[in-house]
């Protein structure tokens, strides 16, 4: 079993909502997500993106560059809910999907990995091990590069985002 990285757009209304029914919010990204897989839309105008394994190595590497947002694990659980694979899922408010949206585009994957090797990710424990494959870092820039379509596509429509791992 594998765990992804999983991202669900809602208005300020539906996280009104899923914060006081985290049922209601399991139903309605569930509802999201196959329609999403039904509809086949660009990452800038789905609902629902998910980075696949390589949600661990995004998350280091923004890390170490001091990105302002947590988006690989979201900064608030929502209350209540239960888990949704692996822990419950956690959001971000419209404005911290803003700065996420503002500060992505300025950070290219080249200056993301500068001076990373592979062996690092290794030894820091990085998920998935596969940092001896001399191509993992383009695994990883495809999913990266989805991120920022998806995030100010969020932030122009004035969304939250829901993060969680499954």
């Amino acid at each position: 079993m594998s765990m992804i990285g999983e991202y669900a757009r809602v208005t300020p209304d539906e996280l009104k909502r899923a914060l006081s029914d985290p049922d209601w919010a399991y139903d309605f990204v569930q509802e999201l997500l196959e329609e999403q897989e039904e509809a086949d839309q660009p990452t800038g105008q789905a609902r629902c993106l998910d980075t696949d394994k390589a949600w661990h190595a995004i998350g280091f590497l923004l890390r170490r560059v001091g990105f302002p947002v947590d988006i690989v694990h979201g900064e608030q659980p929502i209350p209540g809910a239960d888990d949704w694979g692996y822990g419950p899922p956690c959001y971000l408010t419209p404005e911290r999907v803003r700065i996420a949206a503002e500060s992505l585009p300025s950070i290219s994957f080249e200056a993301l990995v500068q001076g990373v090797t592979l062996e690092q990710l290794s030894q820091a424990d990085v998920y998935p091990q596969i940092w001896s494959d001399p191509s993992a870092l383009d695994y990883v820039r495809h999913h990266y590069e989805s991120l920022s379509p998806f995030f100010v596509a969020a932030a122009a429509e004035g969304d939250a985002v829901l993060v969680w791992l499954d």
